[in-house]
């Protein structure tokens, strides 16, 4: 066992009292046979969530889990955010691999064992992922069903949808070599979506992804939860800036479908020598289409610029997507499956 790659779980904790029986329990309980230890940094937590960790290090310890605590020097100046403890509890790991865990959810039995063995076999600037259950179960269906179907090519050529990560934080497990290469978690604090930043600069960095197809982890879903903290605008200015840099810098032109609020959205806040790549907004919409063209009102130019609005078999591609998945009964995807495209090079999903 003395000889196998130490794993080293990442567990940063901010008053998770009310979760940490279950997250602990489920560390106690990991089948993987090579050493690990558990690193949690205290995000200056004003609960009993230390009193619950003290209260688990023996049994964790009885199956050879070793428990190492670091917290603030001055735990007067309150909590830093996730990503400030993300990397401080990597700092005081010692392992070849990490994993990471919020203390609000629950690893199944053999999440360490599965994830570790597959990323022995892949490069090691490989993040990996796994399927997931929701609890409750029937919260976030459609973004559950997002996260467990994804294809491995659409784990690329989705990452800039209003969903984030195509591999889910909370499922993380990677080589040390892979974090170092990114250079750790922005530590913005509270409204800072840290683990996006973190996904998107890995990728930029020509790093790989991967998802083991088994459901290795109960992700809870609660009104407390980081992610509740993190604006929609502050993800669209996000992935829209990445969207730019990385795709449409190196489209000479492109369409936009959907002529309705969130296309036209979308547009406007194109830079301006992106919008000058418009070449039409495509729709099914009658109403949408007999309007002919769309003009953005709040522009300064003279005469204000005026996009042609087209059928969607009509439009060229490629097409950048503002559509929802999984809203109109199968239509926008029987649409779009119609006019042979393939992902990631005729069209982007920024929905």
């Amino acid at each position: 066992m003395s000889c196998r790659p130490l794993v080293s779980i990442i567990l940063p904790v901010y008053n998770g009292e009310a979760w940490l029986d279950s997250c602990l329990q489920s560390i106690s309980e990991q089948t993987h046979n090579g050493p690990m230890e558990l690193c949690v940094f205290n995000d200056a937590s004003t609960d009993r969530s230390m009193e619950k960790i003290e209260e688990h290090k023996q049994a964790l310890n009885d199956v050879n889990i070793a428990v190492i605590i670091t917290t603030h020097e001055n735990e007067s100046t309150g909590p830093k955010g996730c990503g400030y403890a993300k990397n401080k509890a990597v700092q005081s790991s010692s392992g070849n691999y990490l994993c990471f865990l919020d203390a609000d959810d629950v690893m199944h039995p053999d999440r360490i064992r599965m994830q570790f063995e597959v990323a022995e076999s892949l490069p090691k600037n490989t993040l990996l992922g796994c399927q997931v259950v929701r609890e409750p179960v029937d919260s976030t269906v459609r973004y559950s069903k997002w996260i467990n179907k994804l294809s491995q090519d659409q784990l690329y050529s989705q990452i800039y949808t209003s969903n984030g990560p195509t591999v889910v934080m909370p499922t993380w497990f990677c080589h040390r070599f892979l974090f170092d290469t990114v250079g750790g978690f922005d530590e913005g604090g509270k409204g800072v979506p840290e683990d996006y930043i973190f996904f998107l600069k890995l990728l930029s960095k020509n790093g790989k992804l991967h998802r083991v197809d088994r459901v290795l982890l109960t992700y809870r879903h609660h009104p407390t939860a980081t992610t509740m903290s993190i604006s929609e605008e502050t993800i669209w200015k996000i992935r829209l800036q990445n969207l730019q840099e990385n795709v449409l810098s190196k489209w000479s032109g492109f369409t936009i479908w959907n002529a309705g609020k969130q296309g036209r959205k979308f547009y406007r806040d194109l830079r301006e020598e992106t919008k000058e790549k418009v070449i039409c907004f495509c729709d099914v919409d009658p109403k949408k289409i007999s309007k002919r063209y769309y003009i953005h009102e709040l522009s300064h130019k003279v005469p204000k610029p005026k996009v042609p609005i087209l059928h969607f078999s009509e439009a060229p591609k490629p097409f950048i997507i503002c559509v929802k998945l999984d809203l109109t009964g199968g239509a926008f995807e029987e649409n779009l499956s119609s006019l042979k495209l393939k992902e990631g090079v005729d069209y982007f999903h920024f929905n």
